[in-house]
């Protein structure tokens, strides 16, 4: 099917000749009542089937914290994005009383990446950070719509090679890292639209952030030897 095919099946009302201003109204509310509806039926779905392995995925971390690890966190282009977004709710908690938890956004340093990107190649960004600061006990989270990122697996390798916890978000039918071993945890969206994809990582990894200080505060003196913000 061709992009324009695409197009025009999504917005079948622009390819008419005279559409009036009313018309076109009606048609953009309904294309925003339709796009709110199935986001939130992706996000039902993904839950739905797979809570249990979120719970599994928010132990883990905390299980990182407790073992006093860091998480990092990484990720391309939008996932970026998320990546960095994952980092500052856990450095930076917006609920009182939370402890702010070690977390880095392997995505900040530019010129890191563009000097491995350039001298070694984008495959590397990653896991030479991972082989610099990472230690047996922390936790890496990698984002991917595809799941095909090649230097996400690659830094997931690296990760279990030196012992860390591995956690993947990803979309589709899971991609690269749903297949590989070095992916302890890979919570997958299963829809091919990237914007529905994305939208249910930012509900998947809030509800982690939550889980885990819950987990923790579940633990007499933990929020104290840690220092509530």
């Amino acid at each position: 099917m061709s992009s324009k095919e695409v197009l025009e099946g999504l917005y079948p009302f622009l390819n008419e000749q005279a559409t009036s201003p009313v018309r076109l109204d009606q048609e953009l509310l309904e294309s925003v009542r339709l796009k709110a509806e199935h986001s939130l039926a992706v996000k039902r779905t993904f839950f739905d089937a797979h809570g249990e392995q979120v719970v599994a995925a928010a132990k883990s971390i905390a299980e990182v914290y407790r073992r006093n690890g860091r998480l990092f966190a990484m990720g391309n282009g939008g996932s970026s994005c998320d990546a960095a977004h994952i980092a500052v709710e856990f450095l930076h908690p917006v609920t009182a009383g939370r402890p702010a938890l070690p977390a880095v956004n392997l995505d900040a340093d530019v010129a890191m990446l563009t000097a491995v990107g350039n001298d070694v190649g984008f495959d590397h960004v990653f896991v030479r950070q991972v082989i610099a600061q990472a230690r047996a006990g922390d936790g890496l989270i990698g984002v991917s719509t595809s799941g095909n990122s090649a230097n996400l697996v690659r830094a997931f390798e690296k990760a279990k090679e030196l012992g860390l916890t591995t956690i993947a978000l990803s979309g589709g039918n899971g991609g690269a890292v749903a297949r590989s071993s070095a992916v302890d945890h890979c919570l997958v969206v299963e829809t091919d639209s990237i914007h529905r994809v994305q939208e249910c990582h930012v509900a998947i990894y809030h509800i982690l952030w939550d889980l885990v200080h819950t987990l923790l505060a579940n633990e007499r003196g933990w929020a104290e030897r840690k220092g509530a913000a």
